[in-house]
């Protein structure tokens, strides 16, 4: 297949551009980095040049938080929906659409409403579609990822509140195994969830973290959730992931039934062992 990737050079991008390419699959990458700003494709007539010769389309473009020249209307919900758009008169049927957890009839966020207003776009028209919804994602190369090893590995681990936040971390390896098993699937038309095998506290998940680092486990710093949002107002200015909406959502928690998933993939997701903090490679798991 000729494969349309957007959002080509970033964490979920890159693994599945080296999945596509080791499967024999051509990729056409759409990113900034190869010259195609995402923000600006926002009608259908911009992407139909770029679907002449592809057989399917994988979305991947996501940004955790806004800045002045990247917003969530246009990145999340103006230029997929016009790509899809462009799909359907361009007759090409499979489309995947890396959404997020969350992204449902709770979301409250710009971040999950965004997403779920191209997902909604999409599930609405006559294609061979997928909306594929990560959890927390972990692996070599995510900025989050790379954030949280940080906070771990301080002499005391800052956690919100009790710090009981309820997630699901799924590894980047079967994030890409669902794509490249969407693909090819005879059962499009699906909504589905990528979650880890393990439901975990954020406070716990922190101190795996450091136990993958080779540390002994770190008493928690208990902040309060004020303190948080105030630290917050300030630290988005420095850091993307530091905006006050993201430690909303972080407060809330997201988690979801594990069994369709292994039902998709014919697998378990991998377990949360130690070296996989420090590796993309798909895992192979154990049967589902």
């Amino acid at each position: 297949m000729r494969v349309l990737l957007t959002g080509a050079s970033g964490f979920i991008g890159r693994n599945i551009a080296t999945a596509l390419a080791a499967a024999g699959h051509q990729v056409s990458p759409v990113s900034r980095s190869h010259g195609i700003d995402f923000g600006h494709m926002t009608t259908a007539a911009s992407w139909l040049p770029h679907l002449q010769g592809c057989d399917a389309v994988i979305n991947c473009v996501g940004i955790i938080g806004q800045t002045a020249s990247q917003r969530f209307d246009a990145l999340h919900t103006q230029a997929p929906i016009a790509l899809f758009q462009a799909c359907v008169q361009a007759k090409l049927r499979r489309v995947i659409q890396i959404s997020a957890l969350g992204a449902d009839e709770t979301a409250f966020s710009a971040y999950h409403l965004s997403k779920r207003a191209a997902d909604d776009g999409l599930r609405g028209l006559d294609l061979d579609w997928f909306v594929l919804r990560p959890s927390l994602i972990y692996g070599r190369g995510g900025q989050s990822a790379k954030l949280f090893m940080r906070l771990a590995a301080l002499p005391l681990i800052p956690v919100m509140g009790h710090g009981q936040q309820a997630l699901q971390p799924v590894h980047i390896g079967d994030v890409v195994a669902t794509v490249m098993q969407s693909l090819t699937s005879t059962q499009p038309q699906r909504t589905l969830d990528i979650v880890g095998l393990e439901t975990i506290p954020f406070a716990h998940w922190l101190q795996r973290m450091r136990q993958a680092q080779g540390l002994e486990a770190a008493r928690l710093l208990h902040l309060p959730f004020g303190l948080v949002m105030a630290v917050a107002h300030l630290g988005c200015h420095i850091h993307p992931l530091l905006q006050p909406e993201n430690f909303r959502m972080l407060r809330t928690g997201y988690w979801a039934d594990v069994q369709p998933l292994a039902q998709f993939l014919g697998r378990m997701p991998q377990a949360h062992e130690a070296h996989l903090f420090f590796t993309d490679d798909i895992p192979q798991g154990s049967p589902a």
